[in-house]
């Protein structure tokens, strides 16, 4: 896939290796330690999620960081409970929208 989809449009690329980008509205820790980059104000509403799973935290930074800001996820598009998502396992797969 080339180039990156807006977060609304990453469905269609379920399956392929690509970019999705979007503004993080928030980041969240669930209490298992996973961290989510949210697109929507309300996360069961959006049609595209990210996670850092808890066992990959230690390679990020200061995560919270990327709260407000545009950014580039590149990897995987998976479907988890019929959401696209990517999973980011390393902090390469992210960064700031031009």
């Amino acid at each position: 896939m080339a180039g990156c989809v807006d977060f609304h449009d990453a469905g269609p690329h379920a399956g392929d290796t690509g970019c999705v980008s979007g503004r993080v509205l928030k980041v969240f820790t669930s209490q298992g330690g996973n961290t989510f980059l949210d697109f929507c104000e309300d996360y069961r509403e959006c049609p595209f999620t990210s996670a850092i799973f808890s066992s990959d935290k230690h390679k990020f930074g200061n995560l919270q960081s990327l709260a407000g800001r545009q950014i580039e996820i590149r990897g995987p598009i998976t479907v988890y409970q019929g959401r696209p998502e990517i999973i980011i396992r390393d902090p390469e797969q992210i960064r700031m929208a031009p």
